[in-house]
């Protein structure tokens, strides 16, 4: 009885102590997941390419996507079914000229399935089931109604757990096929079935407990192993509701769950006991579907359920953070889902997870998140407000402080996963944001056209907080004690916030310790000593010691600076120090501060796709990260190993900003960029995928297509009979991901001596005509760029089998023969052949060098300005545009700049037309000579000129047109006893791309 009695004094404390762990695990749990949050989630923008109808789609609205057994991807749309990859379509569709010849009976393809023999099923709006053999190349139909399908409206095609069946939703109900015999057999409808099931069915799936689901026009139905179909009910009214609506998509998670799409009422699941739950924001009305019918599910391996709508995009769940996501179209940035009508998803076996929208095949790399961008948009909260980021800075609370154009400033705060737009007043409102600092009182000071302070708590903004620096473009900013150092284009600043004393510092000529260089694009604390980035080298001030220690490039000495275009600097783990300059990354392997600085240099012979560096920074791992003038690029500090990013590592971004950089507070690396922020996580790995095969995709013999079961896998043979002596072999890499990045090649052994490169941009083919007969082998060989280059190589044979005549007997027979009938003619023929030859090929010779010379004149006449020599009109836009061509291709940028002789018309009335020839052939002479070797110069008409800068940024062009302006202004034009001087104008405008050469002409005729 006491001990009866005890024990309920021991309950509380027990049920209490089990609470308590209840709730730390809890905690734990939670805490476990909070720590695997990626707080850039939020900002990381899920980067969409999209095959549409100009790559070969027979129709913008595609339904359908699904991958064959080799790897090939296939897309069902309104206009017939597309076999992809990668680079060519072949289209099936209704017309006689499809593919082989093979015609659909609808060209309306509603659900695809991959069979295992390479083959498909076909489900069309009308024309019922279709079975696309690849042995014929031909489509077989089966028959609807009696023997044949429900009806002729497929819906969808389910798997069976048994092998070669499958199940197929229709409009009359559910049918199974069993593909070996070809017969169909009635599933639903039968007596026991649900009374109230309705024949519309859209979907139907098997789960692995062997349950037949179906999605009906009324709702869900289970039919059990053994049992009939009844319907899915919940006894929560609300959720009841939506399993009574319209289902469209059914899809079983690796937990056991089965996720159900509705018509208007979102999505729902049920768990392995079929109990019905509703996820907030996924399930009813209300939800991110909005109203939309849900048409397709994908689970992907990292737990990320995808929703595909029929009008709100994409709506993704992570099974591990419970975080939603629309992925939507968004008409602010083309790198978004093409439209929000999406109707099908699907993950290759790469990885990419490919969805159908009505504007085409859209393709998604979840594996190339290494790097990612935050881009532009006016649509989004947490997008950028400006396309452009000139500075990255991180405040000591650490958020993300990115300086844009236009006087905007955007602040990234990753602890909370949010994103404050600020705009800058006065003077700084139209200009670039370039530099920040923190003030001694802790506000934060942007630098623009002018300096204006933050309140960190408030963003409260004050413009104007120097006066006598309003209208100088502020570079670049540091904090030294109570003073701030300020680069601007017109020298170095040191303001003292205490006394408000401003002081400046220039580069005079005659002063060999002055600053180097006025453009201040950088400043750095170096060991007892502030180091001074400019575009004319290097200056370093030590502490206590007066004017600077000046660092120059020299011609005649290798180990000076590479380039005096300077900009980041930062130390190793080994207090190594690497420098980034517009001539490569220079390196000191043992910095002593007081030097001597013999710098080594990595650059374009260490593999470098370009040597103009922008920003650098060093990763924890002592990997170096450059940002250039036209991508990223990884260098190992140990072996100056080089690995140019690409597209397969996530970079998009292509063209970066001198030194807009800097590390996030969790290691993350931010390279600002024209067109977004670019975003590198160092020590992100890629989940694993198999990898990809470089296949043989298409292969024509005499320009006749090989059936698919002919083409051959790698290591296979292709055999050419009869005539077949000219043969096609398409070939890619089927990862999908960067096509255009991807270096092919191609050798066949007994043709080729060396690899045969596909240029840039063709789709990888082999062609050889007029094979000899004998055995080859084909080499294929793709190279992929980025930090997982890779080259990947395949072969296959190729057997040529000889015509009757070329037999062995045959040869000698003929050889025999030829030999008497050889000796009999040759001596005769070769008298008259000698001499005819010699008669033509001297008419031959003189013909084409009067030809020769014509051309050369003509060309030059055409394309040259008769009066001052020069390139006329139409000659400089030829070459212009080849220049923009480029520009575009490798994100190298140029400028335009006009220049027009003030006041022309005075000249030619005050001395004459004579005189005014005179003078715009002396301006023409004067502009060539101030020319680079690689810039064009031309004559644009009457008194105007133009010029071509390649590689030239607006403050260089800027910089070659004042020294053009004043040498002009400084001419003395003599004509007889005349005396003339000029002026002259000018307009400059530095490529946007896209930009057409019309459009950047128009903005540099608006400048002039």
């Amino acid at each position: 009885m006491q001990r009866r009695a005890r024990l309920p004094r021991f309950r509380a404390p027990l049920s209490f102590a089990v609470a308590l762990l209840c709730v730390l695990l809890a905690r734990a749990a939670s805490a476990q997941v909070a720590a695997h949050v990626d707080p850039w989630a939020v900002f990381e923008t899920a980067w969409f390419d999209t095959v549409g109808v100009a790559d070969g789609l027979p129709h913008s609205t595609t339904t359908a996507i699904v991958q064959d057994r080799r790897g090939l991807i296939w897309i069902g749309t309104f206009g017939g079914l597309a076999r992809y990859d990668g680079y060519r379509m072949q289209v099936f569709g209704q017309e006689p000229d499809s593919y082989g010849g093979a015609v659909l009976p609808d060209s309306y393809v509603r659900a695809l399935m991959p069979l295992d023999d390479g083959g498909l099923l076909i489900g069309t709006n009308a024309g019922g089931l279709v079975r696309f053999d690849p042995s014929t190349t031909r489509f077989h139909v089966y028959p609807i109604g009696k023997g044949g399908t429900s009806n002729g409206k497929i819906f969808s095609i389910a798997r069976s757990r048994e092998p070669n069946a499958y199940w197929v939703a229709t409009e009359s109900g559910i049918d199974r096929i069993d593909i070996a015999s070809g017969e169909i057999a009635r599933v639903s409808g039968k007596p026991g079935d649900a009374h109230d099931m309705l024949a519309r069915t859209f979907v139907v799936a098997e789960s692995k407990d062997g349950s037949l689901w179906a999605g009906a026009d009324n709702g869900l139905f289970v039919r059990r192993p053994g049992g009939r179909f009844t319907r899915v009910t919940s006894a929560d009214p609300e959720l009841d509701g939506i399993l009574h609506d319209q289902v469209w998509a059914l899809r079983e998670d690796d937990r056991g769950r089965m996720w159900v799409g509705t018509g208007q009422s979102g999505a729902i699941y049920l768990d392995a006991q079929g109990q019905a739950h509703a996820v907030n924001g996924l399930s009813g009305k209300a939800s991110l579907a909005k109203r939309r019918t849900v048409r397709a599910f994908y689970e992907t391996p990292q737990g990320v359920l995808w929703a595909a709508t029929d009008g709100a995009g994409v709506v993704t769940y992570d099974f591990n953070s419970g975080r939603l996501r629309t992925l939507s179209h968004d008409a602010a940035m083309p790198s978004s889902l093409p439209g929000d009508i999406t109707r099908d998803i699907y993950q290759d076996t790469t990885g990419n997870v490919w969805v159908a929208t009505e504007l085409g095949a859209a393709r998604y790399d979840p594996n190339g998140r290494k790097v990612f961008s935050v881009l532009p948009s006016p649509l989004e909260a947490h997008t950028l407000s400006n396309a452009n980021v000139h500075g990255v800075f991180v405040d000591p609370r650490g958020r993300v402080w990115l300086g844009l154009g236009m006087g905007r400033i955007d602040v990234l705060d990753l602890g909370t996963g949010s994103m404050r737009h600020l705009q800058l007043g006065g003077e700084q409102a139209e200009r670039d944001v370039q530099a920040f600092v923190v003030a001694p009182d802790g506000s934060i000071w942007a630098g623009a056209q002018g300096i204006s302070r933050i309140d960190p708590d408030t963003f409260s903004m004050r413009s104007s907080l120097i006066p006598a620096l309003d209208g100088r473009l502020i570079l670049s900013m540091q904090r030294d004690g109570d003073s701030i150092l300020i680069g601007t284009y017109d020298g170095l600043f040191r303001y003292d916030t205490v006394t408000g004393a401003l002081t400046q510092m220039r580069h005079d000529d005659a002063d060999p310790k002055s600053l180097v260089g006025d453009q201040v694009r950088h400043i750095v604390r170096m060991p007892d000593a502030w180091w001074f980035a400019t575009i004319s080298g290097i200056s370093i001030a030590y502490d206590g010691e007066q004017g600077f220690v000046n660092l120059r490039h020299d011609l005649a000495d290798p180990t000076s600076l590479p380039q005096d275009y300077t900009g980041s600097m930062a130390f190793d783990s080994k207090h190594r120090l690497w420098l980034g300059t517009f001539g490569g990354i220079a390196y000191l392997d043992r910095f002593n501060p007081r030097g001597p600085f013999r710098f080594g240099l990595i650059g374009a012979r260490e593999g470098l796709a370009n040597t103009k560096i922008n920003a650098l920074l060093i990763d924890r791992e002592d990997r170096i990260w450059a940002s250039m003038a036209n991508g990223v690029a990884m260098v190992e500090t140990d072996n100056h190993r080089v690995f140019n990013l690409g597209v397969r590592d996530g970079l998009r971004i292509p063209s970066y900003i001198h030194r807009s950089a800097a590390e996030a507070p969790g290691g993350e690396l931010m390279f600002g960029g024209l067109g977004g922020l670019t975003v590198v996580r160092p020590y992100w790995q890629a989940p694993q995928v198999a990898p990809a095969r470089l296949a043989v995709t298409h292969v024509a013999i005499n320009d006749k297509p090989v059936t698919l079961n002919g083409v051959p896998d790698g290591g296979g043979r292709i055999k050419l009979d009869g005539d077949g002596r000219n043969i096609r072999v398409d070939f890619a890499l089927l990862d999908y991901r960067a096509p255009y990045e991807t270096r092919y090649a191609y050798r066949l052994d007994g043709a080729d001596d060396n690899w045969n490169e596909v240029a840039h941009g063709i789709p990888p083919s082999a062609i050889y005509t007029n094979l000899p007969s004998g055995t080859y082998t084909l080499h294929l060989r793709a190279v992929t760029r980025g930090l997982d280059a890779r080259t990947v190589e395949s072969e296959v044979r190729l057997v040529v089998t000889p015509r009757w005549y070329e037999s062995v007997w045959t040869l000698l027979a003929a050889v025999l023969v030829g030999v008497g009938a050889f000796f009999g003619l040759v001596y005769l023929r070769t008298l008259y052949l000698r001499r005819r030859a010699e008669l033509l090929q001297a008419q031959v010779d003189a013909r084409t060098r009067d030809l020769k010379a014509a051309n050369e004149r003509l060309a030059h006449l055409a394309g040259t300005d008769e009066l001052t020599g020069s390139l006329n009109r139409r000659r400089f836009l030829e070459q212009a545009e080849r220049v923009r061509q480029g520009a575009a291709s490798d994100g190298i940028p140029f400028s335009l700049v006009l220049l027009d002789i003030d006041d022309f018309k005075s000249v030619n009335d005050t001395f004459g037309h004579l005189a005014g020839d005179t003078v715009i052939r002396e301006t023409m002479r004067v502009i060539s000579s101030m020319c680079r070797a690689d810039d064009l110069a031309g004559r644009f008409g009457g008194e105007e000129f133009i010029l071509c800068l390649p590689g030239a940024l607006g403050e260089h062009a800027m910089d070659i047109t004042e020294r053009v302006r004043h040498a002009l202004g400084a001419l003395l034009i003599v004509h007889g006893d005349y005396r003339i001087r000029i002026t002259v104008s000018a307009g400059v405008a530095v490529w946007r791309s896209p930009e057409s050469l019309n459009s950047l002409l128009g903005r540099a005729d608006e400048a002039l």
